[in-house]
């Protein structure tokens, strides 16, 4: 009896270890839901802004190996770099947006929306959710706040190219998010 109720266990841990990422704040639709309206709202904000402009240092600077990198991850690594991506998000919408023409109440709702994504996904990652930081993500979020907002003294404009590259790095999380949920 007692060999029956390990090999009942183990075969239950070995199913659970080589099945997909099980998360029900993903499965349910509330990612997705969450994904839009956070991008909803970075498009309201392009809406009320003065300038629209592009930056070639921006540009230029953009990740792309981080996030082919993360591609190639586990699905756990994926939610993880998501996660931090997300985090990374909010502690620069909390910057001095005042010279920006976005209501406030959008960039709040904004950082709620993002933060409690990044919540909630971090939640999927289990025991994973708390690996360390990417630097090299991390030191690219600080050089868009001192090389972009403290340069360009946190001017409309750097606010412009700030909202335009979040939208990039959001939509490019969301394909490592669909990635996981449906490779593993």
């Amino acid at each position: 009896m007692l060999n029956r109720i390990f090999f009942v266990c183990l075969s239950l841990s070995l199913y659970s270890a080589g099945s997909s990422l099980s998360c029900r704040w993903i499965t349910a639709g509330k990612f997705k839901k969450h994904n839009e309206r956070y991008l909803e709202l970075l498009d309201t904000m392009a809406n009320n802004s003065t300038n629209s402009t592009e930056d070639d240092e921006v540009k230029n600077t953009f990740p792309d190996h981080l996030y082919s990198q993360a591609s190639k991850a586990s699905a756990e690594d994926k939610l993880a770099f998501t996660v931090q991506v997300l985090n990374e998000t909010s502690v620069l919408f909390e910057e001095d947006h005042s010279s920006a023409s976005w209501e406030e109440n959008t960039v709040e709702n904004f950082v709620n929306v993002v933060t409690q994504q990044a919540d909630e996904l971090r939640s999927c990652i289990g025991s994973h959710g708390h690996k360390k930081k990417n630097k090299k993500l991390h030191m690219y979020f600080q050089r868009l706040s001192s090389h972009v907002l403290k340069r360009m003294g946190h001017s409309a404009e750097a606010w412009e190219l700030i909202r335009g590259e979040v939208k990039v790095h959001l939509m490019r999380a969301n394909q490592l998010v669909t990635s996981a949920t449906r490779t593993n």
